[in-house]
């Protein structure tokens, strides 16, 4: 599979240089190079701001804040993409079926924080309140308020929605200014944690040691040959089910086609009519997108833009030769995009859906969890 990184052609060089910067510190962390180390004092004195800090909101020397209602948190400790939001997703959903009243927050990266805090509504638009917001709310129709302040994202939620019986708060497994009644750590097998290094040596933003705190998930690559996973070691699992590609617009060019019920094991992503595509990714892992696609038989040419990133035109009128697909989170800035460019309407851009699938045993863990702050499946 070819994979190229390619800059947008802008006037800002300094975003070009910025952008450079990046991708070359995540290829550099994925191949564990040997020229990391040269950064190890910055790692060092990192590990020792965040300890203190740490340790002074653990001992109530620095404020936190306690929600009148249970929060739980679902973060990890490493830089870059784990499956965290479309776990989110499939916990929303699940205990939305069970009828818990379920609330999101996030802080809202990558939107403008001078307009919050504020509820994240269908229509919100991702410079505003950042794109996991939006793919939250339009996957799952939960309440989702956006602050990097989460004492007044909760605050927001719950003038508006005071039935709520739990928060979920997407990310903010550091923020300690926040109380939380469970913390769930995703966990990415397969891509470890690199060298085992505290940023900007390797990609961890806390050390190893901080998961015996928490209840860790761990997100196993998907084995087509198993029907299912099973608990190993009672290791609690989740995995990243590709369902069926769509069209990222449908009967209006500002709707994104997200048919969640589709199964991958009756209905796999066959419907192009070419195996040769470009699979262009602002995720925090794009590596795995790519290999999602190339495991349901596609050609990849790879396109790999920051964590993220902000599409704009010049990211995708010129492949022309070929389908584009991308992922559920980039479709919510890419949807309008095209919507608005008749440049772009012409173009073959297609959405892979996946769907996090959790191990039994997950599931048991949170119901146990949430029984015990009083909340019954």
């Amino acid at each position: 599979m070819k994979q190229i990184d390619q800059t947008s052609t802008s006037t800002n060089k300094k975003n070009s240089n910025n952008f450079n910067l990046e991708l070359a510190i995540v290829k550099a962390w994925q191949k564990q190079a040997g020229w990391l180390w040269l950064l190890w004092p910055f790692s060092f004195l990192y590990g020792i701001i965040n300890g203190i800090r740490s340790k002074l909101f653990r001992q109530g020397i620095l404020s936190s804040y306690r929600a009148p209602v249970a929060v739980m948190v679902v973060g990890n400790i490493t830089v870059g993409g784990s499956g965290k939001t479309p776990l989110i997703i499939e916990l929303v959903r699940y205990l939305k079926n069970k009828g818990i009243k379920v609330g999101v927050i996030s802080r809202g990266y990558g939107g403008d924080e001078s307009l919050m805090p504020q509820i994240v509504t269908v229509n919100s638009k991702p410079q505003e309140v950042g794109d996991e917001p939006c793919l939250i709310i339009r996957e799952t129709g939960a309440v989702v308020a956006v602050c990097p302040n989460r004492q007044q994202a909760i605050e927001t939620l719950l003038n508006q929605h005071s039935d709520i019986q739990l928060i979920i708060a997407d990310d903010g497994l550091q923020h300690y200014k926040l109380q939380r009644d469970i913390e769930w750590v995703v966990v990415d097998s397969a891509r470890g944690f690199g060298n085992k290094q505290l940023l900007p040596t390797g990609f961890l933003r806390e050390p190893i040691s901080r998961l015996k705190d928490s209840t860790v998930i761990y997100h196993e690559p998907y084995d087509k040959s198993k029907t299912a996973l099973k608990v190993d070691n009672n290791k609690l699992t989740m995995h990243l089910q590709a369902e069926a590609l769509q069209p990222l617009i449908a009967k209006k060019l500002s709707v994104i086609s997200t048919n969640t019920e589709t199964n991958t094991e009756t209905n796999t992503a066959t419907n192009l009519a070419t195996k040769s595509v470009y699979a262009i990714s602002g995720i925090g892992y794009p590596q795995r997108f790519f290999n999602t696609l190339k495991d349901l038989g596609y050609e990849v040419e790879g396109i790999a833009k920051p964590d993220h990133h902000q599409f704009n035109a010049e990211d995708l009128m010129y492949l022309t030769d070929k389908p584009i697909v991308i992922t559920s989170k980039d479709a919510v800035k890419i949807a309008p995009l095209v919507s608005n460019n008749p440049k772009l309407q012409n173009l073959s851009i297609w959405v892979l859906p996946v769907k996090a699938v959790l191990s039994d045993n997950a599931y048991h863990t949170l119901t146990k969890q949430l029984s015990s702050l009083g909340i019954v499946l």
